[in-house]
């Protein structure tokens, strides 16, 4: 078996994610974003928030100038699935010119479910050990035989073109795969999932892994708005303007206006009497007394001031 590289993070049995190069990273997301001012901005937590708000109102492009180069190797029929994205430049490796090697992918037997019935694409179920047993046997008595029959056939002159289609598609493969931030985080999106087959999920969590690195500000803007993050259609809003009273989202207005105000001050302390000014500046409604009596007994929640201003502007078209 091929030894895997020092550097790569190992996947599946034979399998490996190794990053070979990368350029940018978010200093570089920035200065795609400012490019008319020709550089990028002095603090990092300026950074941060510009590539949230990218992130938050989907400006693609910025993200386009970050690249990443992995070497990766796979089974054949997780290198189709990986395929299906078609946004990167590939370069694998080719039985038309090479000699295959006797890599073969079996599955442990944790892996091995019955078909899901709920789900066409998946698996779900405990199978029993005897079973187990003989799904693995079976993987390995044809990855054993095909490859026989194609040492045979390659030995005796056939053209590796046509010899290599006796293999199986548990065969390992390789390839370089260079792809742009924007696009590798709609491939994690996609291949990290719970519901993605684990077999491609665990080289999708190793490529995740370098993006955390190369780029935390923009992962954990991806994290915070692709993943984890909501979007409501417009029958969505429309249940939730019913369900809601106008009382409820003025309640909510008012903690938003709470949250301004304190995310604020704490970015820039103001005097005690530029508070009260500062809040009804943001939309608070309580008066003098009620504003002091809450500000001293209550730990208010800090955020960022232009989102917290983006979720007060929605939950306004909220009211009826």
């Amino acid at each position: 078996m091929q030894e895997i590289p020092k550097d790569a993070i190992k996947c599946l049995d034979k399998g490996f994610v190794r990053l070979v190069d990368s350029m940018g990273g978010d200093d570089a997301i920035v200065q795609s974003a400012r490019v008319s001012y020709g550089k990028g901005t002095s603090k990092v937590s300026q950074d941060r928030g510009l590539i949230r708000y990218l992130m938050r109102h989907r400006h693609s492009t910025p993200f386009e100038m970050v690249e990443f180069k992995f070497h990766c190797k796979m089974p054949i029929f997780v290198a189709r699935q990986w395929v299906r994205h078609r946004t990167a430049n590939i370069n694998e490796y080719s039985l038309r010119y090479s000699e295959a090697r006797d890599e073969f992918y079996i599955p442990k037997s944790d892996q091995i479910e019955f078909q899901s019935a709920m789900n066409k694409q998946g698996r779900y179920g405990q199978v029993p050990d005897d079973l187990k047993n003989k799904v693995i046997d079976y993987f390995n008595e044809i990855s054993d035989r095909s490859f026989e029959i194609y040492s045979e056939l390659n030995e005796a002159g056939v053209a590796r073109e046509l010899a290599r289609a006796i293999l199986p598609v548990n065969l390992y493969t390789e390839w370089y795969w260079k792809n742009d931030l924007h696009n590798l985080l709609h491939f994690i999106g996609l291949r990290s999932d719970s519901h993605a087959q684990y077999e491609i999920r665990v080289f999708s969590d190793a490529m995740a892994s370098h993006v955390k690195k190369v780029a935390p500000h923009a992962w954990e803007a991806y994290q915070d708005y692709a993943v984890k993050g909501l979007i409501f259609s417009k029958i969505e809003q429309n249940i939730l303007s019913k369900r809601l009273s106008n009382s409820s989202i003025d309640d909510l207005l008012e903690d938003i206006a709470y949250s301004i105000t304190a995310s604020l001050h704490n970015n820039k302390p103001r005097n005690e009497n530029e508070l009260f000014k500062l809040y009804s500046d943001n939309g608070g409604l309580d008066n003098l007394n009620d504003f002091q009596i809450k500000w001293n007994i209550a730990n208010f929640e800090l955020g960022n001031v232009r989102e917290l201003r983006e979720f007060k502007s929605k939950l306004l078209r909220l009211k009826k």
